[in-house]
């Protein structure tokens, strides 16, 4: 059996490996981060070569350990490891960058081995969190998750919530190793190497602290068996030189983000090639046993919601609520997030439901939308619900979870002017603008009970990121029971041969335009009335039909600010027909007030709607009065 003087030179040698691949790949590339790589090449070495237990051919094999790179800068290194474990043949490596290749500057789930995108900092270990909860409270296995991440990051506040998280379920399974080699992008990082204030603040959020040399193997196989042992999340504080193993530039400012040259990296390369030697330790990777197949499949239909047309009023927030806790009874693989406000979103009705599969995230957005991608890529569909403006504080893990088509459900409640009093810090007034804007997420915005019922429902089947708004004020029950919605569809509820204009709107706004309707039709003006339910996809084939039997004239009408939202998704959807669109939204910084004082005051009311339907027809010659 081998010795540990032979493991630990085993090890050394494969770091020194990690160097050289990462070295001559970014040099190959003529970009990357090489300092930022060789720093944590012992780190690297020693997780994939002694401690994580999982199979180089099928990286996502379920109780596998799992790694994530959270300073994906450093992806050279990992792609590196891969290699080296197998994974990768190790010339895909000089692909490094390329537009053909899936080795990109920061990693990505187009690689097998990349569960969640990473490179915007601070947010691996989030996603850390969500696996964690999931092993230890779903899966219920020994499955470890592994996150490596830089000392810069440490002053991202969502590295915080996460840590706090963590903490609060005791996520044993969590273990976090920060390297710490002293130096950001443009100076030193905030603490540099002062290990101390590492040190205070890890051990103030309760986690069990490891400070160690992160250049020294001997010391990093201890913390990671300790880790293994402890009943709290762990980090790993590895003191490190950014640079390790490059002379002209080890322990140096100004070198983040910069490959060596050509001749600078062959003399550094000859010189690691130097400290190789032959090593008699045979390395094979350590699968965890394949474990009996969890059953994840449906527990009965989903039925058809409990409301009658016409016949009461509800809130959309309520009927998610209600349809999500249907779901869950017979989707296991659904699993809730909240941010403190399950009482107002009515994901408390979930909680009820299935109390095993609902997490409180308490009021950290940022992290609460992590830990969904961190569950997702685990297999699970997270729900992560809050109000529509606090949606906003997580804007840059919606992007990344879009950058990797990470299969997350986001639910913002409360949108628009129509929450009434609680004034213009609680309307969520930007978040179709946010949301719409990363071109695969799937928006969903649902008028009454039966299609918010529905939404709730086609948010699980859609493959990827989406997001569903749902509005605060009851609503009459619109649709029959029965109605069936589609995902980039549109519903039609008002149409005739004499239809002047098209009013396209959406949520709470569908109401005003039914209204305007009414009162258009009293004066022999007839127009086409369209609930956007699906504001991306959108249904562009209906819109354009629509448009061109009303003449061109559209008019748009929505809960939410001008620009960004349900007006420029028609615009665009449009943008290859001559129409005369007017778009009606809020315009200015909202004020409190009630319900319907706010919506007509900022011009979304059936009164602003007539008044523009009037307004297109005048400029055309073609306004039917009544008296006519």
């Amino acid at each position: 059996m081998p010795s540990r003087s032979d493991l630990i030179n085993f090890l050394n040698q494969k770091a020194t490996r990690l160097r050289i691949e990462s070295i001559r790949a970014t040099t190959a590339a003529g970009s990357g981060h090489p300092t930022s790589c060789v720093s944590a090449a012992e780190i690297m070495s020693v997780l994939f070569f002694s401690v994580m237990r999982y199979d180089p051919r099928n990286p996502k094999q379920a109780g596998s350990d799992v790694f994530i790179l959270s300073k994906g800068h450093a992806a050279p290194i990992l792609y590196a490891a891969w290699a080296e474990a197998g994974a990768i043949p190790r010339s895909e490596l000089l692909t490094l960058r390329k537009f053909d290749s899936d080795l990109e500057g920061h990693p990505t789930p187009r690689l097998p081995f990349v569960d969640v995108a990473t490179g915007s900092l601070g947010q691996g270990l989030s996603a850390g969190v969500g696996m964690a909860i999931n092993a230890k409270y779903l899966d219920k296995s020994d499955q470890r998750i592994y996150v490596l991440m830089g000392d810069g990051e440490s002053a991202e506040g969502a590295v915080w919530e996460a840590a706090e998280i963590a903490r609060r379920y005791e996520l044993r399974p969590l273990c976090a190793t920060i390297d710490i080699n002293g130096l950001g992008q443009s100076q030193p990082t905030m603490s540099d190497h002062k290990m101390s204030i590492y040190e205070a603040q890890w051990k103030g959020f309760g986690w069990n602290v490891i400070p160690v040399d992160g250049h020294d193997v001997s010391q990093l196989l201890d913390a990671y068996q300790s880790a293994s042992e402890s009943d709290r999340p762990t980090i790993v504080l590895a003191r490190t030189v950014k640079g390790k193993g490059i002379p002209t530039e080890a322990g140096r400012e100004g070198f983040h983000g910069k490959p060596l040259s050509e001749k600078d990296a062959q003399a550094t390369i000859a010189e690691l090639e130097k400290t190789l030697t032959d090593t008699t330790y045979a390395w094979t990777p350590h699968p965890v046993p394949p474990r009996e197949a969890q059953h994840t499949g449906g527990l009965g239909v989903f039925p058809d919601p409990p409301y009658r047309k016409g016949e009461q009023k509800m809130s959309t927030r309520k009927a998610f609520g209600e349809a999500l806790a249907a779901l869950g009874k017979v989707s296991p693989e659904v699993v809730v997030l909240d941010g403190d406000v399950k009482n107002s979103t009515y994901t408390e009705i979930f909680e009820k439901a299935c109390p095993g599969r609902f997490f409180q995230m308490y009021i950290a957005e940022q992290n609460m939308i992590g830990a969904a991608m961190g569950f997702a890529a685990r297999g699970k569909v997270p729900y992560a619900a809050t109000f529509a403006c606090f949606v906003n504080r997580a804007a840059d893990f919606l992007r990344m979870a879009a950058v990797g088509h990470t299969n997350i459900k986001v639910v913002g409640t409360h949108a628009g002017v129509s929450i009434g009093e609680d004034g213009p810090s609680q309307m969520g007034l930007e978040d179709l603008a946010m949301t719409c804007a990363q071109p695969d997420f799937t928006v969903l915005y649902p008028c009454d009970g039966v299609s918010a019922w529905q939404a709730t429902r086609l948010l699980k089947e859609v493959n990827g990121p989406a997001y569903l708004r749902a509005s605060r004020p009851d609503t009459q029950v619109l649709y029959p029971a029965n109605e069936r919605f589609e995902v980039g569809h549109l519903k039609m509820l008002r149409s005739s041969d004499n239809d002047q204009v098209t009013v396209v709107a959406a949520g709470i706004t569908v109401f005003e335009a039914l209204s305007a309707y009414d009162q258009l039709a009293k004066e022999k003006i007839s127009i086409r009335v369209i609930d956007l339910f699906s504001i991306q996809p959108i249904d562009s084939a209906a819109l354009t039909q629509a448009a061109q039997a009303t003449h061109g004239r559209v008019i748009t009408v929505e809960d939410h600010y001008a620009h960004g939202g349900l007006g420029d998704a028609v615009a665009s959807a449009l943008s290859e027909l001559r129409v005369n669109l007017r778009k009606l939204a809020v315009r200015e910084i909202p004020h409190s007030g009630t319900p319907q004082e706010l919506i007509e005051h900022y011009g979304i009311s059936a009164s602003h709607i007539v008044s523009a339907v009037k307004t297109l027809l005048a400029q055309d010659g073609e306004l039917l009065l009544k008296s006519a």
